[in-house]
């Protein structure tokens, strides 16, 4: 049986003065997710919603992933990273559901305040923006 290569070490644990934190708990993601799907699903029939605001929040969530998956693969090697500004970027236009997976599955972006807090405030920008969108142009509301 072949000897497991090591893994390199990640770049937090050789910083200390890094603003890390105990992780949010997984269920805190999971449980926004479900309830952003339902509600979103809902919207989109109730509303009326064009069919590009889904296939924005698909692509967009995929391409979210695949980033976090880079980061997190890049980290452990030490290599270039992917900023965190171009992550919360991805998130803010409507990656977030694919980062929040992201971030529960590589385990990535989830001890660092900071990052959460802005993490977190892009996904509400996100659902207000999306808010008013629907309310904007929904019939139901006189759009």
């Amino acid at each position: 049986m072949p000897t497991p290569r090591p893994r390199a070490p990640l770049a937090t644990t050789q910083r200390p003065d890094r603003d890390l934190s105990k992780p949010l708990p997984a269920a805190l993601s999971w449980i926004t997710l479900i309830v952003f799907a339902a509600a979103f699903a809902g919207a989109y029939v109730v509303f009326d919603l064009a069919w590009w605001v889904p296939a924005l929040y698909g692509a967009a969530s995929i391409v979210a992933f695949a980033a976090y998956g880079i980061d997190k693969a890049a980290a452990r090697r030490q290599a270039d990273r992917i900023s965190e500004q171009t992550l919360l970027v991805l998130g803010l236009v409507g990656g977030w559901p694919g980062a929040l997976v992201a971030q529960q599955a590589f385990r990535h972006k989830t001890r660092k305040r900071s990052f959460r807090r802005a993490f977190w405030g892009t996904v509400g920008v996100n659902v207000l923006a999306l808010a008013a969108y629907v309310y904007l142009t929904a019939p139901a509301f006189g759009g």
